[in-house]
């Protein structure tokens, strides 16, 4: 079994930036793939970046240049810096682990931590 847990979100102001963590545990493997999604009141789930087990990066398009995903391995922790935040950046962020980086489908996901941009 594995558990997610999301934190670093809050409010901020248009052009301002946040850093989400994950901290993961259970039976982690860095083989598998792990990354974030979003989901805004309304609107469907949304993937946002994901790093597969080569260390290979993938971005939606509304994010690239503006988000860098990492992971610290040694401590099981995944990051999501997230710089220009826009309005539209305004959702509940999700840490999601294993299944498929390409669609950010994933088996594992943790509550959430949300982001507020204004």
């Amino acid at each position: 079994h594995v558990q997610l847990v999301e934190s670093g979100g809050g409010s901020v102001q248009t052009g301002g930036s946040l850093r989400l963590s994950c901290a993961a545990s259970g039976s982690i493997y860095s083989s598998y793939c792990m990354g974030w999604f979003r989901q805004a009141p309304g609107k469907e789930r949304e993937g946002v970046a994901a790093i597969d087990s080569d260390g290979s990066t993938s971005y939606a398009d509304s994010v690239k240049g503006r988000f860098t995903i990492s992971q610290d391995n040694s401590k099981n922790t995944l990051f999501l810096q997230m710089n220009v935040l826009r309005p539209e950046d305004t959702a509940m962020y999700y840490c999601g682990y294993g299944g498929f980086c390409s669609s950010y489908k994933f088996n594992y996901s943790g509550r959430g931590t949300q982001v507020t941009v204004s």
